[in-house]
């Protein structure tokens, strides 16, 4: 979908051979990137012309283990989409003509969610990695090396997404699905800082649910997170930082039946953000794409 200024507006897909679409990165009205679930064979990359959008070529295209997760592109208009390939975690970068995948990342059985440019050359990736009975939170940083910050400890913890506004100044949000419980359970909120030599896990505000996405301010602060509050599902939940505390915030009442966000992003050049998601938490009929317009 897109944004005119006025109106969302569906683009047209059916042309292409894709499944379900994971992420999307634009940098203007005639160039943006997405990447889909596999159908057959590794995931597509597509590129968007401004009418339509159409498959790239890149290295690895069509392998059945290629997978491609999120996508990001810099002020550079630099392309950087993170995965797996080879059975490794790893980042595919290019300019769209040329791609390279980097140096897989140093981690065993890690998987990639999520990949955040912060400057040119020095983006940030997440997920989770095993530990041997479970999962634990990953956070990475590429700037021509991989630098793996510790695991983020927890049971079953997945992060979604992670804002880095320097070395020593690091969130990361997510879902720790901790164990035991009914098939479908619902997790609870992560929120994790890094202060440049460990991670303080941060009370969430609310304590089942899950914290989907994390947006920086003008000023390359973290200002807004996602969220999704399972013991309140009659508006959306967020998490607004004021100063050093981080607040639970609603959203508008008798908007959607039962809201569901995915992420929230900041607006270029204003001091709003947008958030995406669903009318309610299941991905089936009668549930609807949904969006909230946030004033910092």
């Amino acid at each position: 979908m897109s944004w005119n200024g006025s109106a969302w507006t569906k683009t047209d897909l059916s042309h292409l051979n894709h499944t379900r679409l994971s992420d999307v990165a634009g940098t203007c009205a005639t160039a943006a990137w997405s990447v889909a679930q596999p159908v057959g064979s590794g995931s597509p990359l597509l590129r968007w012309y401004g009418t339509t959008w159409r498959e790239a070529t890149f290295p690895g295209q069509g392998e059945p283990d290629v997978r491609l997760n999120a996508v990001a592109v810099g002020p550079d208009r630099q392309v950087w989409s993170c995965g797996s390939r080879g059975g490794a975690a790893s980042v595919l970068h290019g300019d769209g003509e040329r791609w390279r995948w980097l140096d897989p990342l140093p981690v065993a059985s890690a998987s990639l969610y999520r990949v955040v440019v912060r400057s040119p050359g020095e983006v940030w990736v997440c997920g989770d990695q095993s530990n041997g009975g479970g999962w634990s939170g990953l956070v990475a940083r590429w700037d021509g090396s991989w630098t793996v910050l510790p695991p983020i400890a927890g049971l079953r913890l997945g992060i979604a997404d992670v804002h880095s506004a320097g070395p020593d100044d690091v969130w990361a949000v997510g879902t720790e699905a901790g164990i035991g419980g009914p098939p479908g359970r619902p997790g609870n909120p992560a929120l994790s800082h890094w202060d440049g030599t460990s991670w303080t896990r941060v009370e969430a505000g609310f304590s089942v649910g899950s914290l989907s996405g994390i947006a920086g301010d003008a000023q390359g602060q973290a200002a807004w997170i996602s969220g999704w509050n399972y013991q309140d599902q009659s508006r959306s939940t967020y998490l607004h930082r004021d100063g050093d505390t981080w607040t639970v915030v609603r959203g508008p009442a008798n908007a959607a039946p039962a809201p569901y966000l995915n992420d929230v992003t900041s607006v270029p050049g204003t001091t709003g953000f947008w958030s995406v998601g669903m009318t309610s938490p299941t991905p089936a009929p009668p549930t609807e794409a949904y969006t909230e317009r946030l004033e910092a």
